[in-house]
């Protein structure tokens, strides 16, 4: 009887573990999410304020306020990437469940090359941004 109970323990610990886990990359998923609405959101401002401005001192300025540049794209990316990754993250916490239960636990890399490869894609990305911009 103890032998069964000692089992049990250690898979609820394991399950657990697994909702750690689940709940960190819903955190990632989320703060990718807000960075990308910040980054639209400011360029949205920037771009308001260089209409504004530009109005200001010489009477028709060439910046539209409705105009759409790099950082809306890259804003609009990252929000779309915090979602897919809140849903695969979610697919995984699901199939490890499942495999906890069938006690056939085999590691998966999906979602770690995929935040891997994004957050390498995002640097450059804004690196070639920012010398573009000096």
């Amino acid at each position: 009887m103890e032998e069964r109970e000692s089992g049990k323990v250690r898979n609820r610990r394991v399950h657990m573990a697994n909702e750690r886990t689940f709940l960190a990359w819903i955190r990632t998923s989320i703060a990718i999410m807000a960075f990308g609405f910040v980054v639209e959101r400011f360029a949205l401002f920037v771009r308001q304020m260089a209409y504004i401005l530009g109005k200001a001192t010489s009477g028709a300025a060439e910046v539209e306020p409705g105009a759409h540049g790099y950082s809306s794209i890259l804003g609009i990316f990252l929000v779309g990437l915090g979602a897919l990754m809140g849903v695969l993250s979610f697919v995984r916490y699901k199939k490890i469940e499942r495999q906890i239960d069938e006690d056939r636990y085999q590691p998966s890399l999906i979602l770690d090359t995929l935040l891997a490869i994004s957050v390498l894609v995002i640097a450059v990305f804004l690196i070639i941004y920012i010398v573009h911009s000096i």
